[in-house]
């Protein structure tokens, strides 16, 4: 009997990669920027011809108190919650598995991705706020299950996008966090890996045991510090290797368009490489077309959703171009892009990037990755267990919500040790599969997006 199940098992996660393949393989990648450039060209390129007002709208006014309109918690509050679910590992060990793999002109592909992102999460997020709705326990709920019921008029898109968040969250926003943060303070400080399970485990209950506005609290002086704890650090390599820095963007630039050649120990890559792997570590890490970050912004206090579409465009603005550039400049100005460990084997992920601030700053580079991999994982651990809850909200209502936190923290110590690699697997295709009914959904209702944003610019006389 156990041979037969371990046979089914063995055929569902063949299943699963093929699938995988699939949902994270080129014309994924091609359909995500592709609906980007879309909602660019038919936003007049907002990203560029209003940067100067979303910054004033967003950068100059993040701790303001004062919002007009209705929702539950602040704009900032809103951004903070989304950012800390982008702002994870792949800023960290992401950036640097695009260059290991796809070579330095993987950056440039990362930040094109970005740009039409912008754009992208945007979208997501005006349609989040216009067609979110209030819930008898008085709290705000949207994103897309409830554009693609109450806009597109398609609710089995809708369920399918609930369904797949509701169980990604267990992967993608769980147990790969818990296991990163596990590793790394593992190989930098000796902890055991269960004894880091069990803390996380018990600081995630403590926050999201007391919901929305406790996980908003929390996250809104967290993103701040952690961000800038990692700007701070990567700023100072980078001011070191100064002289390095123009080199390093003329390789970015040309590599894109002519692949890297065979060099000390690194194996190669061809452009569709860089491209590949640049656009698809962007998409995981700013997470624009996967529909997440707009459930947490569906409960922001504003009068129009335009207005928090602006925090959308600053949100990947932030992940991408700000933090993830300085993660990619800061491996390539100091060398260790190239670098093998002690098999001979390529560095890259994580390893890459504490390679990168060891060479940096000796002796104190590696705690700053270690801390920053804590905090950055951390923070998505709490996001995604908003965001899944939102999912199983929508399925089963509002009295599930308790019941999904509570499943969800004893899956942060079975992350940490290293178990049940195999859901991890089955939840990154799920996580994937998240985009086709959002993007659907963006392609869709990109006429109410192109309508609720050319009134709000009329009226504010911007």
């Amino acid at each position: 009997m156990s041979e037969k199940l371990t046979q089914i098992l063995d055929k569902l996660l063949e299943i699963n990669g093929i699938v995988n393949g699939i949902v994270w393989g080129p014309p994924m990648l091609i359909l995500i920027v592709g609906t980007g450039l879309i909602l660019t060209i038919g936003l007049g390129f907002i990203q560029l011809r209003k940067f100067s007002y979303v910054m004033k709208n967003t950068l100059f006014k993040m701790f303001e108190k004062q919002q007009r309109g209705e929702g539950e918690v602040t704009p900032f509050q809103a951004l903070a919650t989304a950012l800390a679910a982008t702002v994870g590992t792949g800023n960290i060990a992401g950036v640097a598995t695009a260059i290991a793999t796809g070579g330095p002109g993987a950056v440039f592909w990362m930040l094109v991705s970005a740009f039409v992102g912008m754009a992208t999460k945007f979208g997501e997020v005006v349609l989040a706020v216009h067609f979110r709705e209030r819930k008898p326990d008085g709290s705000f709920a949207g994103g897309p299950m409830y554009y693609l019921e109450k806009g597109l008029k398609i609710k089995v898109l809708a369920v399918l996008f609930a369904l797949f968040g509701a169980i990604a969250a267990f992967g993608i926003g769980n147990m790969v966090q818990a296991n990163s943060v596990a590793a790394s303070l593992d190989a930098t400080f000796g902890i055991p890996k269960l004894y880091t399970g069990i803390a996380l485990a018990m600081m995630t209950a403590l926050v999201i045991l007391g919901g929305l506005k406790r996980l908003a609290t929390v996250t809104e002086k967290l993103v701040p510090f952690m961000a800038a704890f990692y700007i701070v650090g990567s700023v100072i390599i980078l001011l070191l290797n100064i002289s390095r820095l123009p080199s390093a963007i003329a390789m970015i630039i040309s590599q894109a368009f002519t692949g890297s050649a065979a060099i000390g120990g690194f194996a190669g890559s061809t452009v569709m490489m860089a491209m590949k792997y640049g656009v698809a570590r962007g998409v995981f890490s700013n997470e624009a077309g996967l529909g997440s970050a707009p459930i947490a912004h569906a409960a922001a206090t504003t009068d129009h959703p335009v207005r928090q579409g602006l925090w959308g465009i600053f949100e990947v603005f932030m992940d991408t171009i700000v933090i993830c550039s300085l993660t990619s400049f800061t491996i390539l100005t100091t060398g260790v892009w190239t670098q093998v460990d002690a098999t001979g084997k390529q560095l890259t992920g994580a390893a890459l990037t504490t390679a990168a601030f060891n060479q940096g700053l000796p002796g104190v580079g590696g705690i700053i990755v270690a801390i920053g991999i804590l905090l950055f994982a951390y923070s998505t651990l709490l996001s995604w267990s908003y965001y899944g809850e939102k999912c199983i909200e929508y399925l089963f209502g509002v009295g599930a919500k308790i019941i999904y936190r509570i499943i969800f923290i004893p899956f942060v110590v079975i992350g940490a040790i290293g178990g049940l690699e195999e859901l991890w697997h089955l939840a990154d295709t799920l996580n994937g599969l998240m985009a086709v009914p959002n993007l659907i959904g963006l392609l869709g209702l990109s006429g109410t997006i192109f309508k609720l944003t050319r009134e709000f610019f009329e009226k504010e006389g911007a």
